[in-house]
């Protein structure tokens, strides 16, 4: 379960991105946003994203172009 839910479907990037970076400036450290995105570089994006801000990449997956993210804000 999630604290935070970002619909990034149907937009392509750097939109995805964007979204997520201000909602994880919303939540409180510790707490996880998922993300929703049909983008398929987004998972490339996301990966190098969670390495440049330092927070936590807990899970990527592709579900046959729908693809999910979690992230945990760390900083």
């Amino acid at each position: 379960m999630t604290d935070t839910i970002v619909d990034a479907r149907g937009l392509n990037c750097p939109l995805p991105i964007l979204r997520t970076k201000k909602a994880l400036k919303e939540i409180q450290l510790g707490e996880t946003l998922e993300v929703l995105a049909t983008d398929p570089g987004s998972m490339a994006d996301f990966a190098a994203f969670a390495r440049q801000t330092g927070d936590e990449l807990v899970s990527a997956e592709d579900a046959g172009g729908h693809f999910r993210y979690v992230l945990r804000r760390k900083v």
